[in-house]
């Protein structure tokens, strides 16, 4: 009885091994066609359920069958490989890109170009301008700091205007002067431009070469701008001093240190000066002239009819 059991059961499973398939049953990768409706070949190419024995041919012949009836172009469905790779920019595209980025540019706006300043009108020089400054217009007074009357070699500052109660006194523009051509005033002279610009020029063109341009550095100054009378007597008309027109030199101090005074050393180099200043100042007197100036040069710009008085 077991043998006869054991027979059948061998008979029954060589006959399952006999019928099942020689190959694998997996389903067929899907097939890339390009304009498809993926729902339509997913329908086509899938393997039925039921046939799950069939071979590869059948399956290959659903796959020539789905690509006969696709949507998709023939090149593909003609089983020729196409590359997905974007198509060619059409030429009159790219012309038009460029006009539109070209209006869409903003308009450059040119700057407006700048203002210049307009200059300062120049002043007009009064008094003595002509003689001692050249012409009836002249250089306007300077604003930069360390020098005046539009001079750089008249260091100092511009003072406001002095005036005065008593007629004849007062300066409409008064500079204080610290320095004429490098020679130091000690103390400090208030004077009008016109008498720094003679005392420069007396300074360069006959101090500095009688005592030597080396050695020389400073004048001492005993009077400049002050309101009195003329020698200081009462009832004398108002000096040149209360208009800021005269200076008064009582000394040239040498590099050494030393002093070359009016009053003790009137020989020589002073008295050479002295001759000199004649012409560039209106009025020049010194010692021997009046008995009132034995110790200092008196040098201003007053103008005469006749001409310089050198005394």
């Amino acid at each position: 009885m077991v043998l006869r059991l054991a027979l059948v059961l061998a008979l029954l499973t060589d006959g399952a091994l006999a019928q099942a398939p020689q190959t694998s049953v997996r389903p067929a990768e899907r097939p890339v066609v390009l304009g498809a409706p993926e729902q339509d070949l997913a329908a086509t190419v899938a393997p039925d359920p039921g046939a799950g024995q069939g071979n590869s041919d059948a399956v290959d012949e659903a796959v020539q069958e789905a690509l006969s009836t696709s949507s998709a172009p023939a090149a593909v469905a003609q089983g020729q490989a196409a590359s997905i790779r974007p198509r060619p920019r059409p030429a009159d595209l790219a012309g038009a890109a460029e006009v539109v980025t070209a209006s869409a540019a903003p308009a450059a706006v040119a700057p407006e170009p700048a203002t210049p300043d307009e200059p300062a009108p120049e002043k007009k020089r009064k008094g003595l301008a002509g003689l001692f400054g050249g012409g009836g217009q002249s250089t306007p007074r300077d604003q930069s700091p360390g020098y005046v009357c539009g001079d750089r070699d008249i260091l100092g500052e511009e003072l406001a205007p002095i005036t005065s109660k008593v007629r004849g006194c007062g300066i409409a523009e008064p500079v204080r002067v610290t320095s004429v051509d490098g020679l130091s005033l000690s103390p400090p002279a208030t004077i009008t431009c016109e008498t720094a610009t003679a005392l420069k020029k007396w300074v360069k063109g006959a101090v500095k070469p009688a005592f030597g341009r080396r050695q020389i550095v400073g004048l001492t100054v005993a009077a400049s701008y002050s309101c009195r009378p003329r020698n200081n007597i009462r009832g004398a008309k108002i000096s040149e001093h209360g208009s800021g027109r005269a200076i008064d030199i009582s000394g040239f101090v040498l590099k050494n240190g030393k002093e070359v005074t009016v009053s003790r050393n009137y020989s020589g180099k002073i008295r050479k000066v002295h001759k000199a200043a004649c012409g560039t100042f209106g009025t020049t007197l010194g010692p021997g002239s009046d008995g009132y100036h034995e110790d200092h040069l008196h040098l201003d710009t007053a103008t005469y009819r006749n001409g310089p008085y050198c005394r």
